[in-house]
């Protein structure tokens, strides 16, 4: 009887939080009053206008079909709200949270005021609805990132509980980025299909008017639920967002340029040193977050790219040092983890803590994984790259290719040709200078530069060769690395396993990552994941900036420091001209 009581107090929910950490089970968040870098007296007011690339032509973001609008996340809350500290989520639609002592459940009561624009209160039925429904009928994502629930019940009119198959750490806070939907809103409508009006939400703001495909205008609700919640203080402080969209990047300068847009993050350091002549105020704000993987991108679904000497070979063909000095100005640095920028980056040789998870891999993944460090393929800069081809043609010997007439061909002849898809026409001139060192090898590379609604259409159904790929990861990886390189993935339409990666090693590595009991551990295994993908090949590494370099008009006002992930727009405001500067609610 001991036992069993033992049991059941482990299984139930411990003491009531307004806040989660991933390791700190009992996390005490008393004294919060706002981001440390919110500004709590910022006037509300104004507009904003925001310039983006490409189309969109859908205002339902949680499924798969269509190109969402930017900016869609501000009509929903969420139950909880990230930190600056990576681990942690603070209570935004919940008033409260609950983890069983053994990790083996999670308990949200939904705060007593939350409403959606219509007035409606949030309910427990809209959540675990929310729930069922996401994962039925939404973006397969969410059937990847939440497979670890097995159950969820409604405990009273305010409190749900969703119960884990096993002890979870990282499920509670992922949990927590659930946005909460109006059940009776989607009553006789198809979930699975974009409706004819904007989905209602409980958020900052609200669709107020659409161009499609042209622009979207989001209204600031001056009787949002939440304006007075810690969470929110000095937040969402502008009465209109417009975001218009451009053909492309050069047209979206000439418009802020021009004062179409108000606020621009510039990518290309030539044009930042040189392409601006307008009178705007700039920065370099220092951004402290992982950077994540960034880099050509090869589908393994190809016979081509499934080898992996035939992947390092590739490699050898990107040249970044001239990359960098003739496009880039220097200004980038190269990647080479897919946790740059943190302590959960491979460096030098595994330690005891990586070993112990490598170790039952031995045989299963490349010996260089254990050997040394990771390094991608350097040249002087100068554009010659004769030993870095002698190397990659080496490699293509290994995997069976030969060259003949100028074409690299296969064991029965046919030449090697394939497609470097794009969406953005800023990548253009990268891609060209790839595609003509891999021409030097006799592999004729064609470039496509598509829209965005072309782009996502054939990324989720694994329609392409070679794409330039983003992973962005944060501090705090958990579940949604199954969804980038679990084999269970590989498959599934819209799955961010863009490289189609099916390697057992590495689903058990992502579920070490997952079971993490501490930092420290989180921290050895990542790094041990880390390691297999490097050596893997799958991704041609391309640079990074640690800044955000960041453009305005002299309209607006901004916190004194940024979140650490880097500029957040949502914490600035519009400087008020008059000499009343009242915040308007």
């Amino acid at each position: 009887m001991l036992v069993l009581a033992a049991a059941v107090a482990a299984a139930q929910p411990a003491w009531a939080q307004t806040a989660l950490h991933r390791f700190d089970g009992e996390f005490a968040d008393e004294g919060f009053t706002q981001f440390s870098h919110a500004e709590p007296h910022a006037p509300k007011g104004g507009a904003v206008r925001l310039a983006r690339t490409g189309a969109f032509d859908s205002l339902h973001p949680f499924i798969l079909r269509g190109v969402p609008a930017a900016g869609l996340d501000l009509t929903f809350d969420t139950l909880m709200a990230g930190d600056d500290d990576p681990h942690l989520r603070r209570c935004l639609l919940c008033e409260s949270v609950r983890v069983a002592a053994d990790r083996s459940s999670v308990e949200f009561v939904l705060h007593q005021q939350a409403r959606f624009r219509d007035g409606t209160p949030v309910r427990a039925s809209d959540l675990a609805w929310t729930f069922r429904t996401l994962i039925s009928a939404g973006h397969p994502a969410f059937r990847v990132h939440y497979r670890g629930v097995a159950a969820v019940e409604e405990i009273d009119e305010r409190s749900v509980r969703f119960v884990f198959g096993g002890p979870e750490r990282d499920l509670p806070l992922l949990l927590g980025e659930l946005p909460v939907l109006p059940r009776a809103w989607w009553e006789g409508r198809d979930f699975a299909r974009a409706p004819a009006s904007p989905v209602l939400g409980s958020g900052p703001y609200h669709v107020d008017e659409v161009e499609h495909g042209r622009s979207v205008t989001y209204r600031r609700d001056p009787h949002y639920w939440g304006r007075d919640l810690p969470v929110n203080r000095g937040r969402h402080n502008f009465d209109t967002i417009r975001i218009d969209y451009y053909r492309d990047d050069t047209a979206a300068l000439e418009a802020f340029k021009a004062g179409a847009a108000d606020i621009r993050f510039e990518r290309n350091a030539a044009i930042w040193a040189a392409g601006y002549d307008a009178p705007v105020r700039r920065a370099e704000v220092p951004e402290d977050r992982v950077s994540g993987m960034h880099g050509f991108a090869m589908n393994t679904r190809r016979p081509f790219f499934g080898d992996r000497r035939v992947r390092a070979a590739l490699a050898y063909a990107f040249d970044f040092e001239w990359t960098n000095r003739v496009l880039f100005h220097g200004s980038q640095q190269r990647l080479r983890s897919y946790f740059n920028n943190a302590d959960l980056a491979a460096r030098g040789v595994p330690g005891e803590a990586e070993l112990e998870a490598l170790a039952p891999l031995r045989g299963r993944v490349p010996d260089e994984v254990f050997a040394r460090p990771y390094e991608p393929p350097r040249t002087a800069g100068t554009g010659s790259w004769r030993e870095q081809r002698r190397a990659a043609t080496r490699l293509l010997r290994e995997a069976g290719y030969r060259v003949r007439d100028g074409q690299l061909v296969d064991r029965a002849g046919t030449p090697v040709a394939f497609e470097i898809l794009l969406d953005d026409p800023q990548l253009e001139r990268v891609a060209l200078a790839y595609a003509a060192n891999l021409r030097r090898l006799g592999i004729a590379a064609e470039i496509r530069t598509v829209d965005s609604a072309q782009y996502r259409h054939r990324l989720d159904r694994f329609d392409f060769d070679m794409t330039v790929a983003t992973f962005g990861q944060s501090e705090a990886p958990g579940s949604e690395q199954r969804g980038y390189w679990t084999s269970a993935e590989a498959a599934l339409p819209g799955s961010l396993n863009i490289a189609g990666i099916r390697d057992a090693a590495v689903d058990a590595l992502v579920e070490l990552v997952i079971a993490a009991p501490d930092a420290a551990s989180l921290a050895a295994r990542t790094r041990a994941l880390d390691r297999v993908l490097q050596w893997g090949h799958y991704v041609v590494p391309l640079g990074y900036s640690k800044v955000d370099r960041i453009a305005w008009w002299d309209r607006f006002g901004r916190p004194a420091s940024s979140p650490r992930a880097g500029v957040d727009l949502t914490f600035w405001w519009a400087q008020q001209r008059s000499s009343t500067r009242q915040a308007s609610r």
